[in-house]
């Protein structure tokens, strides 16, 4: 699937909003997620040349103790993009919960305030429970018909704005809604994240980028492969991101050593949490993240401890820097264009990143040619 042209791949860096410190999985924080903190993270992403950040949506703390403090997605975006100049964000979004004639008018509003440097991340799945908590119940396929509209809706009233807009869709209907002004050029760009057939085909149709949680190489290249199809199957080219965490120590060993560390001090509550709200799951992606391993070790290079206390993306790449690029170089090939990468404590971790890893990978993909 590798291209004849390529731009240089992207790296993105995370926004820690359930928290973040030197251990995962315990009760409380060791960083809880306040602004000042979050800010020192994303200043720091900036500084280092970082390209965006991911800021995800939850509704419940998804790290540590379900009940500690968690940043909502949207007002801290809107806050850090205030505070920054050059990076992006890349914000995560469930349908379902705000008005896409409203969202339209709020993302406009923060593409010109943040002076073009967001886009979307379109969430139709959901951690288990999780929309339930807010009152809104709803199938997996319903989730991906809404999305679809969603994402139609929204794309129609930035295309004309100051212009009344009527959509009569099965789930989403607008009666001369308006965005007046507009978002900043070709407004942002759509991400969407998923392995299961509703999501291919969805990305398939409006995505500019399918997101993918890392898994081993040769199932990352047959989930591709499909989801190639969908976008053949719409005349579109597909992109491709791959979100991982990121385990990097000048030895081998001290790596392994790291990742052990950073889920030693867990505490069984939250272990449980996380176990139940992936037990029957209708999100195929999550539930492959959460697979049982031995020793948690997904491959050579992968390991999948963090999966025991976190939601969703749960694998790590494991290494020295230099084995850490060799892998992430084996994704490029495949034809990944962009990689969310984070690391615990995410501010040492984005400068150690930045400096010793993304460094080799832009310098071997150049050597190619």
């Amino acid at each position: 699937m590798e291209r004849l042209e390529r731009a240089e791949p992207k790296f993105d860096w995370f926004i820690p909003i359930d928290g973040d410190g030197e251990h995962i999985g315990t009760l409380e924080a060791e960083r809880p997620p306040s602004f000042d903190y979050l800010k020192k993270v994303v200043q720091t992403a900036e500084d280092s040349g970082f390209h965006s950040q991911l800021i995800p949506t939850r509704f419940a703390n998804g790290l540590f103790n379900e009940n500690q403090p968690l940043a909502e997605t949207w007002t801290t975006a809107t806050a850090l993009a205030a505070v920054t100049s050059k990076i992006k964000f890349l914000i995560a979004v469930r349908p379902g919960f705000i008005s896409p004639g409203l969202f339209a008018q709020m993302a406009a509003a923060l593409s010109n305030i943040s002076n073009g440097r967001i886009d979307i991340n379109v969430v139709p799945g959901g951690i288990q429970g999780d929309f339930e908590r807010l009152g809104v119940t709803s199938s997996h396929a319903q989730r991906y018909i809404l999305a679809e509209e969603f994402i139609r809706a929204s794309k129609a009233l930035w295309e004309s704005p100051g212009t009344p807009v009527t959509f009569d869709g099965d789930v989403v209907k607008l009666d001369g809604a308006m965005v007046s002004p507009g978002p900043v050029g070709n407004g942002p760009r759509w991400y969407l994240g998923g392995a299961s057939p509703n999501a291919l085909s969805l990305a398939g149709k409006l995505a500019d980028c399918l997101l993918m949680w890392i898994q081993p190489v040769e199932e990352t290249a047959a989930l591709m492969a499909r989801a190639a199809d969908a976008f053949a199957a719409n005349n579109r080219t597909p992109e491709f991101g791959l979100r991982t965490h990121v385990i990097v120590r000048d030895t081998e060993e001290s790596a392994w050593q790291a990742a052990d560390d950073l889920i030693g001090a867990a505490a069984d509550e939250v272990r449980e949490q996380r176990s139940s709200q992936v037990q029957g799951t209708a999100m195929v992606g999550a539930a492959i993240q959460a697979r049982p391993r031995d020793q948690h070790r997904v491959t050579d290079r992968l390991w999948n401890g963090i999966s025991t206390v976190r939601v969703n993306c749960g694998t790590a790449i494991v290494g020295t820097p230099e084995q850490v690029a060799d892998e992430l170089i084996r994704y490029w090939d495949l034809g990944i264009d962009e990689f969310i990468l984070s690391g615990y404590p995410h501010v040492e971790e984005a400068v150690r990143v930045a400096r010793d890893v993304v460094p080799l990978v832009r310098e071997r993909v150049g050597g190619r040619g």
